[in-house]
C-alpha cells in the first residue's frame, strides 16, 4: 500500500516515535498500549500517523503477526538514537551531573566486544560518575542483582524477555571455525563453549541434537577469548553472535551439515530507573545498534 506523506516539512513526533518503539520492543500493540497507558486504538492511531508523516509503511500486517518493513527497521534504529539523544540533552540542560557509584554486571562476550565503546561514550557525558564492573555469566549476574549487589546487568537471551529487561539489539548466532584448517565432518563435531548456564552452549547443543548430529565437548572456557582461540586454531567449533566474528574465522553451515541457530537478544536489566542506569543503557543501545539489527517478528 502506498502511503502519501503529509508534508516533507513535518518533523518526526517523539511521542509517535516512542509508541512505535514500544510496539516493536513489546511485540504487541496491546502490550505497548498497557505500558504507555494508552488504548490499543490510540496506539494504532499513533502508528498510522507516523506512517503518514514518513510517507512509507513501517509494519506489514498479516492475519497472525506483524513484521517490520525495511523502512520500519531503519526507523527503529534511528528512532532509538533520537529518543536517547533527547534524554541526554535534557540531562545536560538541567546541569545536574551524574555522580556516585554504578555497579554493573556484564556477560563476558558483551564486556569484550561492545562495552569499551559504551564506557567511552558514558565517560564523555558523565565524567564524575564511577563504574564498578563485574564480568560473568548472565544468569549468575542476575542472581547477584536480585541480592542487591548489582545496579545494572548487560546480558543475552535467546527468548524474548518480558518485564524487567530492555532490548538493546538482536542478531543471529553463527558457527565459527578456523579459516585455514579443514573440518572432518565424518567425526563428532568438537565444540568450544562456555560453562553452563550459557545460551550459546544451550543453543548449539539443542540444534545439533534436533538434527541428530553427533558432537563432543572439546573445549570449555569462561572466556570468550579462549573459545575464539580454540576456533581459530582449528581445535574446535564455537558459537558466537554474528558481530563477534574476528580475523582468522570462517562461518560454517549447511555445507558442513550444521543446523541453523536462533537469534541472540542482548538486554539491559536495570535494578531501578536511576538516571545513571538510564544513561549507560542509552550509550549501550547506540553502540550495539550499528549494523546489527535483523528483521523482527511482532504479534498483533
Amino acid at each position: 500500500m502506498n502511503i502519501l506523506p503529509i508534508s516533507d516539512g513535518v518533523p518526526l513526533d517523539t511521542v509517535l516515535l516512542r509508541t512505535f518503539l514500544e510496539v516493536v520492543d513489546s511485540s504487541s500493540f496491546a502490550t505497548a498500549a498497557e505500558r504507555l497507558s494508552l488504548t490499543p486504538s490510540a496506539v494504532s492511531g499513533h502508528i498510522k500517523r507516523l506512517e503518514l508523516i514518513v510517507g512509507v509503511g513501517l509494519l506489514t500486517r498479516t492475519t497472525r503477526r506483524l513484521e517490520l518493513t525495511q523502512a520500519g527497521d531503519t526507523l527503529y534504529a534511528y528512532g532509538r538514537n533520537i529518543l536517547d539523544l533527547e534524554q541526554e540533552v535534557r540531562a545536560k540542560l538541567r546541569g545536574t551531573p551524574l555522580r556516585g557509584l554504578l555497579r554493573v554486571g556484564a556477560s563476558e562476550d558483551f564486556a569484550g566486544a561492545w562495552l569499551p565503546q559504551v564506557l567511552q561514550r558514558f565517560r564523555q557525558w558523565h565524567p564524575e560518575a564511577t563504574i564498578d564492573l563485574k564480568v560473568g555469566i548472565t544468569a549468575d549476574l542476575l542472581r547477584q542483582q536480585e541480592r542487591g549487589r548489582l545496579d545494572l546487568v548487560f546480558g543475552k537471551q535467546c527468548s524474548r524477555v518480558g518485564h524487567g529487561g530492555e532490548l538493546l539489539w538482536e542478531e543471529p548466532l553463527v558457527w565459527a571455525y578456523s579459516e585455514d584448517e579443514p573440518l572432518d565432518t565424518r567425526r563428532p563435531l568438537p565444540l568450544a563453549v562456555f560453562p553452563d548456564p550459557c545460551i550459546y552452549r544451550e543453543s548449539a547443543i539443542t540444534a545439533l541434537n534436533n538434527v541428530g548430529r553427533a558432537w563432543r565437548l572439546a573445549f570449555e572456557s569462561s572466556s570468550m577469548a579462549g573459545c575464539l582461540s580454540a576456533a581459530r586454531s582449528g581445535f574446535a567449533v564455537t558459537v558466537i553472535a554474528d558481530s563477534q566474528r574476528v580475523e582468522g574465522l570462517r562461518l560454517l553451515g549447511r555445507k558442513e551439515g550444521l543446523p541453523a541457530l536462533p537469534v541472540a537478544r542482548f538486554y539491559a536489566f536495570p535494578r531501578s530507573d536511576s538516571p545513571a542506569s538510564a544513561a549507560l543503557i542509552s550509550a549501550a543501545r547506540r553502540a550495539g545498534q550499528t549494523d546489527r539489527f535483523s528483521p523482527r517478528g511482532l504479534r498483533s
